[in-house]
This record gives C-alpha cells, structure tokens and sequence, in this order.
C-alpha cells in the first residue's frame, strides 16, 4: 500500500492481523467503511480486499508481531544461509552445515511458539498444521532476500519454500541463470562426426577457466543439494517426533477428559445426595418445630389447669376455715 504516511491506513492494517483471528473480518469491514467514510475510497477498497488468513498463515504472522526477536533471528540464519551457498565455491562448507542447524533450531523453537500461541488463542493446533507453519517459515526464510517476497506479518495464506531451482539461483555464476546451469554443465548434444573450427589457445585457456568455473559452481550446487537433503531428513525425523508428542499428548488429554467427565458425574451424583440428605433434614428440622409448639401449646394449657386447680384449692379452704370458726 505504499510508504507510511499521515493518509497512509499501513498501521490500521497492522492491527488488522495483530486481531485474533475471529474478529478479523468485522474489524476489517469496519476499517474500510470509516475509510470510505472519510472520503478515502481508494484506500476503502485495498482494506476491503484483504484476505482473512488461514489459522496456520494467522499464527506465523503473531510470531512477528509478538516474538519479533526470534522471527528476526530466523530470517538471519536464512540470509547466512544463502551467504555461505555463495562462497561455498572456496570451500566454506563448515559455514553452510552451521547456518543450517541454526535456522534449523531457529524453525523449531518458532513452531512450539506458534503451537503455543493457537492454543492460548482457543485453536487445536494439529501435527498437519505445525507441519504447515515450519513449511511457511521456511518459505521466509527462504525469500527474505527476494523484492517480490511476501509480506511478514500479513500472510493470508501458507507460502511454501522455492524448489532447488530456486536454491540454485543464489549460487549461480554471474550471468548465469539457475535453470540454465544444468544445460551448461551437460556434455554437448551437438550430432556426432561435425567438423568445428580448431578453438584459439586464448580462447581454449578461457574455456577451460569456463569449465572449471562451471565444474566448481556443479560441485558446489551437489554439496548444497545433498545438505538440503540432510536437512530435509533432520527436519522429518523432528516432524514424526512431533507428530508422537502430538499424538501421546492428545491420548493424555483424553484419558484426562474422561477422567475430569467421570468425576463430574460422581460429583453431580453426590450433590443430588446431598441434596436429598438436606431436604431430608430439613423436613425432620420443620417436624420437629412443630412437635416442639405443640408440645409448648400443650404445657401452656396445663399450667393453666394446675393455676385454676391451685385457686379452687385455696378457695376451699378459705371455706373449710369459716365453716370450722362458726
């Protein structure tokens, strides 16, 4: 979209992929409508095109904006990577082995941060899809030098590593194209028992420093295909290591989720126990209250009995008195 400037929407559009992924879309929409709004249409309608990534492309891309020291790290180990494809000519192959086991751990502490992050963000981060996300780091890893790479930070969608042809490219003579190294360092296909004119003794002295060059660039493009293989293997042997941790840890959290399920339910069933012991209770508590008025009722109206029969009593005698004295 262009330079950063004060009319610029490049830092609304950064926020736009720092979202979690579910809010994406209305956060986008709501961008280029106050874009619109605003009388920026042209602007409006970039926003309104941008595509809500995949959840691997959307975990790569929280790797830049919240782990930018690593994913910085990686992009280093890439372009020392390709450093060392170039001078391997003068035999710097230990150079090349080391920066490939550093992009290697570089890709591997990267993807257990992304697996990390999708689950913090809700997401079930599968074997396929830590395989995806390696894929696309190594992709960047890749293309970090290239113009037309793509954009850190704003993926869409995976992006996938170049092809040895690619590879071959960076190791290239001068003017010479990746895919037409091979042609040049193939015998000749030229029809047997056709005459060509003796070469010069200067121009055979620059053929040969030719051959030579294009013999040492054929050795050096082996050397990187065959470490590029070893790599390739390493990285294998860690996915299906991967891929275990996965699996075992999956089965865990099964057997955990069965066992949280099953407590649950015990739980539930000696709450409705409880439940049942407390109204039982509590109906023996209400009968007992009322035993306890009648009971109360009962002595009231026999302190008044004992009360009457005590006046009776005194009266009688009061009686039985003056009777005695007349």
């Amino acid at each position: 979209m262009g330079n950063k400037t004060k009319e610029s929407p490049e830092d609304d559009v950064d926020a736009l992929f720092q979202l979690p992924l579910a809010e994406f879309t209305p956060a986008r929409n709501a961008l280029a409508a106050r874009l619109k709004k605003e009388g920026r249409a042209d602007d409006a309608t970039l926003v309104k095109a941008l595509t809500k990534p995949s959840v691997s492309a959307w975990a790569v891309n929280q790797l830049y904006w919240k782990h930018r020291d690593s994913f910085t790290q990686l992009i280093a180990t890439g372009q020392r990577f390709h450093q060392a494809q170039k001078s391997i000519s003068a035999g710097k192959i230990a150079d090349m082995r080391g920066s490939l086991e550093a992009r290697r751990q570089s890709l591997s502490q990267l993807t257990d941060l992304a697996t990390a992050l999708l689950q913090k963000a809700g997401h079930n981060p599968t074997p396929d899809m830590a395989r995806r996300i390696t894929t696309t780091l190594e992709g960047l890893s890749a293309s970090a030098s290239l113009a037309d790479g793509p954009t850190p930070g704003r993926l869409t969608h995976d992006v996938d590593p170049p092809g040895f042809e690619a590879l071959a490219t960076l190791m290239a003579v001068p003017g010479v194209k990746g895919k037409d190294l091979l042609k040049l360092v193939t015998p000749s296909s030229k029809p047997a028992g056709v005459i060509t004119k003796p070469p010069s003794k200067s121009s055979a002295g620059g053929a040969a420093q030719n051959v030579r060059q294009l013999e040492d660039t054929r050795r050096a493009t082996i050397a990187a295909a065959k470490m590029a293989l070893q790599e390739a293997k390493k990285s294998l042997s860690e996915s299906r290591a991967a891929v275990q941790r996965l699996e075992s840890a999956k089965k865990k959290a099964h057997t955990e989720a069965k066992r949280a399920e099953a407590e649950a339910k015990r739980a539930e069933t000696e709450m409705r126990e409880a439940e049942q012991l407390f109204m039982q209770a509590k109906t023996a508590s209400q009968d007992a209250a009322r035993r306890a008025q009648a009971i109360s009722s009962e002595a009231e109206e026999a302190l008044r009995t004992v009360e009457d029969a005590r006046r009776a009593a005194d009266q009688a005698t009061k009686e039985l008195e003056s009777l005695l004295r007349n």
